[in-house]
């Protein structure tokens, strides 16, 4: 028995030993292919490593030219811009006065503070200061705020607050030659505030001007005097008593607040919406509402006045501040909470040394 159990044992170890190194004969052959494609996996994946860092040498090489280049254009538009405000003051002296013909569609800055208020640049044109004054309400405020820039008020950044010594009545109030003019709460009294010193430089009653939503515009809000600045100077729109409600215009002495000369427009200005002056015009708005139009125009340099169509898009249906810059020629509005620029179109009146044309 033991005899024939070891010569099975042998018998099997012979038939299978050419079964086994047949097996992994089989197998080795089945794994060449695999060992290959390992080894082409093994290349492709080292290629794509070398790939990956040469991208991201790229990438840092291409941010470095990015801001290289940022900064090269941004200095390129800076000494663009220097050239442009150099031949607009050059063309400025030989373009005269014109004619409102347009207002653009509205440019919203920015949307804040109340229902009511104002907002503006200094209107001297030959003035460099870029800084925007605000002042929120039309009732006993005494806070303005100082943007340093246009920029800087449309993101509400970079600003300090001044405390006024008297409070402001309505929101006819005006930037000009790097003073404030505003109307005195409850009284008809020109208050000039110097925005350097942070001092009352002068204060002078407009004489019989009504104040105290006497006279104001369509919209009340203590509206009774305007303070406006156009190419020509400093100017008030107001009423009185004596005049029966009619718009009156008064050119005033920028230090002294003296009225130089006036005139009766003969239009009720509690009919009108608004008005601003441009180039000694006086344009008024039939209403502050949604559908107001410029529908009057008075001029200073004839003593004539005319009735006109000049639409423009009331967008928030409620303004009660319209002025015009001199300095951009556009128009300043605080519309219901919103403060908003027009751009206006003007027939100009080109001076020459032989003869004037219109342009």
């Amino acid at each position: 028995y033991e005899i024939i159990s070891l010569r099975f044992v042998m018998q099997l170890q012979s038939d299978l030993v050419p079964l086994h190194l047949s097996t992994n004969v089989s197998f080795v052959s089945q794994c060449r292919p695999l060992r290959a494609l390992v080894g082409r996996l093994r290349t492709d994946v080292g290629q794509l490593e070398a790939l990956k860092e040469e991208m991201q040498r790229l990438n840092d090489s291409l941010s470095v030219l990015q801001e290289r280049f940022t900064l090269h254009h941004y200095q390129q538009l800076q000494q663009r811009e220097f050239i442009l405000q150099r031949h607009l003051h050059s063309c400025s002296s030989q373009l005269g006065c014109g004619l409102l013909t347009g207002i653009s569609a509205p440019l919203t800055i920015r949307s804040s503070g109340s229902r009511f208020g104002s907002w503006m640049m200094d209107s001297l044109i030959d003035s460099t200061d870029n800084r925007v004054w605000v002042m929120d309400g039309y009732f006993k405020g005494r806070r303005l705020v100082e943007y340093q820039s246009l920029g800087d008020f449309a993101t509400g950044q970079n600003f300090i607050v001044h405390h006024l010594p008297h409070p402001w009545a309505g929101t006819g109030h005006v930037v000009y030659n790097g003073s404030l003019y505003y109307n005195k709460h409850h009284s008809n009294v020109l208050v000039r505030y110097d925005l350097t010193s942070g001092g009352v430089l002068q204060q002078r009653p407009l004489a019989q001007a009504g104040f105290n939503n006497t006279f104001p515009y369509s919209w009340g809000g203590s509206s009774d005097i305007d303070l406006m600045a156009d190419e020509t100077g400093l100017w008030a729109v107001y009423s009185s008593i004596g005049r029966g409600g009619n718009m009156l215009l008064s050119r005033l002495h920028p230090d002294s607040l003296e009225v130089l000369r006036s005139w009766d427009t003969g239009f009720s200005k509690r009919s009108a919406g608004e008005a601003f002056l441009i180039c000694g015009s006086l344009y008024v708005t039939n209403s502050h509402l949604a559908g107001a139009k410029v529908h009057f125009t008075f001029h200073t340099a004839s003593a004539s006045y005319e009735y006109t169509d000049i639409a423009f898009h009331n967008q928030y249906s409620h303004i009660s501040m319209l002025d015009y810059n001199p300095r951009i020629r556009a128009l300043y509005t605080w519309n219901n909470g919103h403060q908003v620029l027009y751009d206006i179109t003007l027939l100009h009146f080109i001076r020459t040394r032989h003869a004037n044309s219109t342009d």
